[in-house]
């Protein structure tokens, strides 16, 4: 906050040098346009009154002459390096900015802090230590600050009211909100757990009943039989998996327990029905039973053998070639593998519950969620950062950022209706082959995307510019008769009965509802986080281990051999600092149930 200070100061003086005749120029533009307020003595309430509805505001002071590179930190981001195609032509077109993303590695938040900079946008991929040191180091923009949010996050400020309590129940300031932000909490977001397997090998297979998680593995065996070569005649598996998001567990592995209704929580899981705890390595626990689970695969030879080691892109040309035939990520499995030519070849991936899962949904939540948007301590540019994630924040942003250029892949229609061109249906259903140009770049849709990985309002909010629909393309009426309906999907529906995975879930009681409530993990203390690194990667570790052994036996011993470990570290003092958060978290669920 120094340097805006004297930031501020020194232009004071330019001012005065220049009122004195000592310039032969005109000073320049006040990075801030409070500073600039305050200089033509506008009161409180005129400012107050000037910004009340937040659409007054006058952007042209802040957008720079020559278009300026911005960092963004993102801890949620894949992609590093400069963003290109139609969003960098959008960012640069609305804002004269470029964005250079930073993503999560080992090490880089603790390098960035050390340097005194995280960046000028800044995503955290929970709102927990890391957040919370930021904070505390003075390493993040308090967005009181002169104002900063009323005047250049106007929609945010009017509109996220209850996600910015919560960041300043969090902070005592407000240094942001979290992600997937809902102006109601009737209702839960659709379900994006869920296993898709290749419904037509399934079909071929004459439809076997699955009874539980375990049972998909003899399923599995026999569509590797029927289908040994992927569309490059590589060898095809039952399951293809890499380690870039795994954080206290291996990620797929915990990522599993969410189909039976447990939420990652701390070194565990926490149910959502019973709002209880269990740690990771419970005897006979749902982390347990689903890393045995994959070490199933492995004995069997359907795990693909790089999983270990292979890059998300690596592993989602898996599944775009049709080489690995379940996963339960909807957007990774059938979002991925569902491409026009393998629709029209009568070959998908769609929906299949075992008669025992409970898929976690994630109620939908006023105070968001627990990603935080944020704006680096020591940006040079906070109004123009603050603009930006505003305009995120509105209902075009919101769009834009998913759905491409406004007027070229969507808009709305003269009810107020959402649609989505024909470019654009086809940049939803084959983003990775469908190109599109905008500006001065053509390039496929997939690859000109967004790449901070953050949202702003939840993807079945409903978007306030509609006749009540939501965010989320899928469910538009203007979606349900556009989309033609191959026949591999019209099987899919004849099968089920149910014309979408979401009611298919939900109406055949595959669902089990994480309340979204204002918890968020406290802060641990120096002595627990050191203890904490040291337990996460020995889980991590020993769970890639105890996947990779050719015997039940040996993976017992190796699960023996990672609980040894990290009872060595302290594993104990982690488990009971997660249980208390437990009872946090059911304490907060419970006051959202009350209202």
């Amino acid at each position: 906050m120094k340097r805006r200070k004297l930031f501020a100061l020194l232009m004071i003086f330019v001012m005065l040098l220049t009122a004195c005749g000592g310039g032969s120029g005109s000073p320049p533009a006040s990075r801030s346009g409070n500073k600039t307020q305050e200089s033509t003595g506008d009161t409180p309430d005129a400012a107050n009154k000037d910004t009340e509805k937040n659409k007054k505001t006058d952007l042209s002071e802040i957008i720079p002459d020559k278009t300026v590179e911005l960092t963004v930190y993102s801890q949620l981001a894949n992609v590093p390096g400069e963003m290109v195609g139609w969003s960098a032509e959008i960012l640069k077109e609305r804002f004269n900015v470029k964005f250079n993303i930073i993503n999560e590695a080992d090490g880089t938040f603790a390098t960035r802090m050390a340097d005194g900079s995280l960046g000028d946008i800044v995503i955290f991929g929970a709102d927990g230590d890391d957040y919370l040191s930021a904070v505390n180091a003075g390493m993040l923009y308090d967005w009181k600050e002169e104002n900063l949010l009323q005047k250049y996050g106007p929609y945010i400020h009017e509109n996220m009211k209850p996600a910015l309590e919560k960041n300043k129940s969090l902070t005592g300031g407000i240094y942001g909100f979290g992600h997937d932000v809902s102006e109601s909490a009737e209702q839960y977001a659709v379900p994006s757990y869920h296993p898709d397997i290749r419904w037509d090998l399934y079909a071929a297979l004459d439809y076997p009943e699955v009874g539980t998680l375990e049972d998909f593995v003899p399923l599995l065996e026999k569509m590797v039989g029927l289908e040994p070569a992927s569309d490059s005649g590589a060898q095809t598996y039952g399951v293809s998996l890499m380690p870039d998001w795994d954080g206290n567990m291996v990620m797929f592995v915990k990522a599993t327990a969410a189909l039976y209704g447990y939420d990652e929580f701390g070194f565990g899981l926490y149910d959502t029905k019973t709002q209880t705890y269990e740690d990771a390595l419970k005897e006979d626990g749902m982390y347990l039973r689903c890393l045995r689970f994959y070490n199933t695969l492995y004995q069997k030879g359907l795990l693909d053998p790089d999983s270990m080691t292979q890059t998300y892109d690596d592993m989602i040309e898996d599944y775009l070639s049709g080489a690995a035939f379940f996963n339960i990520f909807d957007w990774m499995g059938s979002g991925t593998y569902n491409t026009p030519e393998h629709l029209k070849a009568g070959k998908a991936m769609f929906a299949l519950a075992a008669e025992d899962q409970k898929n976690i949904a994630y109620g939908l939540n006023i105070y968001g969620g627990d990603r935080p948007w944020a704006i680096g301590a020591d940006t040079n540019y906070p109004e123009l950062c603050m603009a930006i994630i505003n305009w995120f924040c509105t209902p075009e942003g919101k769009m834009t950022v998913g759905y491409g250029p406004k007027g070229m892949t969507w808009d709305y229609d003269k009810g107020g209706n959402p649609y989505l061109t024909e470019l654009g249906i086809q940049c939803q259903t084959d983003p990775q082959s469908t190109e599109i140009t905008y500006g001065n770049t053509t390039g496929f849709f997939n690859d000109g995307n967004f790449q901070h990985n953050n949202t702003t309002w939840a993807a079945d909010a409903v978007n306030p510019e509609t006749n009540g629909e939501t965010y989320n393309w899928k469910f538009w009426k203007s979606t349900q008769k556009a989309l033609p309906i191959s026949d591999i999907e019209r099987d899919w529906r004849d099968h089920t009965g149910y014309p979408n995975p979401a009611e298919y879930l939900a109406k055949k009681d595959h669902i089990s509802v994480a309340t979204g409530s204002l918890f968020s993990m406290a802060p641990m203390s120096n002595e627990l986080n050191t203890t904490w690194q040291q337990v996460a990667t020995a889980i991590k570790v020993g769970s890639w281990d105890a996947i990779y052994v050719s015997s039940d036996k040996a993976f017992d011993s190796a699960v023996t051999a990672m609980k040894k470990e990290v009872d060595a570290y302290g594993y104990e003092d982690c488990v009971a600092f997660t249980k208390e958060q437990a009872e946090q978290r059911k304490a907060a669920e419970n006051d959202v149930k009350k209202d």
